[in-house]
C-alpha cells in the first residue's frame, strides 16, 4: 500500500481518470494511520481541491465526503475544513438521493462542528441554517430528516446558529414533526419525536432564541411547548417540563408562567409520575418548578398551590438527580418564607431523609443541597420547634461540618444556623455542638486571616451565643481565643473589627 504522502503527492498530480484510485489510497491511509494522514493533508493544501471534487457530483463525491469525515474527526482539523470552503458544497450535496453520499455528507458535516466552538463560529458566517431549514422542509424520508437533524444538533449548541436557526423557521418543522408521530409506534417515527423535541429543547437554551419563542408568554410555539405536559406521551412530557425550565430563566417571565396557571400542569404530571414514575420526567419537572419558584413573589403562590405537598411524595426516591432537584426546590419555596419553613421544618420524616442524604458521600450535589435546605428550615423559620426537629433527627453535626466546607456562602449558611440553634436551645445542642468539635471549627475560622469578613464576623456571633454552656465555655477558655478576637479589632471591615470588640469584652467578662 502507498504510504500516505505518496498518495497525496500523487492525488497532487493525477490526472482526472486516475482520482477515484488516489482517493482509495488515501482513505487506506486515513484508516492506518489518521492523524499523521491528516496532518500530511493539511500541510500539502488537498483541502482546497475538495470543493471542486464536491461540485463534480460523481463516483467520486462519497469518497471525497467520507476523506472530509475521517479528517474531521482530528479537532485540529475542523477549522481548516471551514476555511477551506467545504461547507457550501457539502450542504448542497444534502439535496443528492444518493444514500451513500448522504451518509458520507452528513458524517462529514456532523464531524467539522463536532465539539469544537471555533468550527461553530465559523458555521454562524454562513448561510448553513437558512440551508438545513429549507432542506428539512423539502424531505419526507426518515433517513434523510435523520441525516440533518445529526448535522443540526451539534450546530444548534451554539447560542448565534440557534438564533439563526429559530429565524429560518426549525421551530416551526419542529412541531409539525411532532404532530405527525406523535400517534405513531412505528420506531422510525418514535425517533423522529425524540429528536425533533430534543432539538426544540436545545434551542431554548439560547437566552435569546428562547425570549424570541416565548413572545411575553404569548407565542404560539410556547403555547404548543405547553401542550406537551399533559400530553400522555412520556417523550412530550419530558420536553415540555424541560421547556418551560429553560422559559424559566428570567423573572418575568417565571411571573407570568405562574400566573397562568402552569404550576398545576406540573404538579398534576408529577402527580402522574409518583408511583414508579419516569424518572427523567420527574427530574424535569421538579427543575422546572425549582426555576419557577426562584422570584420572590411566587414563592407563597406556589406553596398555596400544594408544590411542597407535591414534591414531598418524592422523599422516598432513591435517585440522587430526583433527589437533587428535589431539595432545591423545596429550599427555593422556603427562602423568606417563614411558616413555610416552619411547617417543613418540623416534619420529622423529611428532617430524618436530609440527615440521611447529608451523609451521601457518593453524591457531592445531594448532600449539599441537603446541608443547604437543613441550615434553610432554621434560617428562615427561627422556630424553637424546628431547632428541637433538627436536633432530635441528628442533624447539628451535619451543620457543624457544613461550616467547613470549600464554598464560603455555605460556610456562612451553616455559621447563622448554628447561630440560631445556640440562642433557641442551646441545652439541648450542647452535647452535640461538643461531639462535633464546633470550637474548634470556630478557632480555625477565626485564626485563618484568608478567611471572608462574613465568616469571621459569623463565628464571633457563635462564639457568644455558646458561652452560656459551660462546656463549650472551658473549650473557648483552653484554646485562648482572646488572642485571636483581638487581632481582629483591627481588621479592614468595620464591622467585623466592631464585633471583635464585643466578642472580647465577652469573652474577658465570662473569663
Amino acid at each position: 500500500m502507498p504510504t500516505s504522502v505518496e498518495a497525496l503527492k500523487t492525488l497532487k498530480l493525477s490526472s482526472a481518470d486516475s482520482v477515484e484510485g488516489c482517493l482509495d489510497c488515501l482513505l487506506k491511509a486515513l484508516a492506518h494511520n489518521n492523524v499523521e494522514t491528516s496532518e500530511k493533508i493539511q500541510e500539502m493544501g488537498v483541502l482546497a481541491m475538495m470543493p471542486a471534487l464536491l461540485s463534480a457530483q460523481n463516483s467520486c463525491t462519497p469518497k471525497v465526503a467520507n476523506i472530509i469525515a475521517e479528517v474531521a474527526k482530528n479537532e485540529f482539523m475542523r477549522s481548516p475544513c471551514v476555511e477551506a470552503g467545504l461547507i457550501p458544497p457539502l450542504v448542497q450535496l444534502l439535496n443528492c438521493k444518493d444514500q451513500e453520499i448522504l451518509l458520507q455528507t452528513g458524517r462529514a458535516l456532523g464531524n467539522i462542528c463536532y465539539d469544537s466552538q471555533s468550527s461553530k463560529e465559523q458555521f454562524a458566517s454562513t448561510n448553513i441554517a437558512e440551508e438545513l431549514v429549507r432542506l428539512f422542509r423539502k424531505q419526507v424520508e426518515h433517513e434523510k430528516r435523520e441525516m440533518i437533524f445529526e448535522v443540526l444538533a451539534p450546530l444548534a449548541e451554539n447560542d448565534v446558529i440557534k438564533l439563526q436557526l429559530v429565524d429560518a423557521g426549525l421551530v416551526e418543522c419542529l412541531l409539525e414533526v411532532v404532530a405527525q408521530t406523535v400517534d405513531s409506534d412505528r420506531d422510525e417515527d418514535v425517533a423522529q419525536l425524540k429528536t425533533a423535541s430534543d432539538l426544540m429543547v436545545l434551542l431554548l437554551l439560547g437566552d435569546e432564541s428562547m425570549q424570541k419563542l416565548f413572545e411575553g408568554g404569548k407565542g404560539s410555539v410556547f403555547q404548543r411547548v405547553l401542550s406537551w405536559v399533559p400530553s400522555n406521551n412520556h417523550q412530550l412530557q419530558l420536553a415540555g417540563a424541560l421547556a418551560i425550565a429553560n422559559f424559566a430563566r428570567n423573572d418575568g417571565n417565571c411571573i407570568h408562567m405562574v400566573d397562568t396557571g402552569i404550576v398545576q400542569k406540573l404538579l398534576e404530571l408529577l402527580d402522574r409520575h409518583v408511583e414508579e414514575g419516569n424518572v427523567t420526567v420527574q427530574h424535569a419537572a421538579l427543575s422546572a418548578l425549582r426555576n419557577l419558584a426562584i422570584p420572590v413573589v411566587n414563592k407563597s403562590k406556589m406553596l398555596l398551590a400544594g408544590v411542597s405537598d407535591v414534591v414531598l411524595k418524592f422523599l422516598k426516591s432513591e435517585m440522587p438527580p430526583v433527589q437533587f432537584k428535589l431539595l432545591g426546590t423545596l429550599r427555593m419555596l422556603i427562602d423568606t418564607q417563614a411558616d413555610a419553613a416552619e411547617q417543613l421544618g418540623t416534619n420529622a420524616k423529611l428532617v430524618e431523609r436530609l440527615v440521611e442524604w447529608c451523609e451521601a458521600k457518593d453524591h457531592a450535589g445531594v448532600m449539599g443541597e441537603s446541608n443547604r435546605l437543613l441550615s434553610a428550615l432554621i434560617r428562615h423559620s427561627k422556630s424553637k420547634d424546628v431547632v428541637q426537629t433538627v436536633i432530635q433527627g441528628g442533624g447539628v453535626k451535619h451543620l457543624v461540618t457544613m461550616a467547613t466546607s470549600e464554598h464560603m456562602i455555605m460556610q456562612n449558611e451553616a455559621l447563622v444556623a448554628l447561630g440560631l440553634i445556640a440562642a433557641l436551645n442551646l441545652d439541648c445542642a450542647e452535647k452535640d455542638f461538643v461531639a462535633a468539635n464546633l470550637v474548634q471549627v470556630l478557632h480555625k475560622l477565626l485564626k485563618d486571616e484568608h478567611s471572608a469578613p462574613s465568616l469571621h464576623y459569623n463565628s464571633m456571633i457563635l462564639i457568644c451565643s455558646i458561652m452560656g454552656s459551660e462546656p463549650l465555655h472551658k473549650e473557648v477558655q483552653s484554646l485562648a481565643f482572646i488572642d485571636v478576637v483581638s487581632s481582629l479589632r483591627s481588621h479592614e471591615n468595620k464591622t467585623v473589627a466592631h464585633q471583635a470588640s464585643l466578642t472580647e469584652q465577652r469573652l474577658t467578662a465570662q473569663s
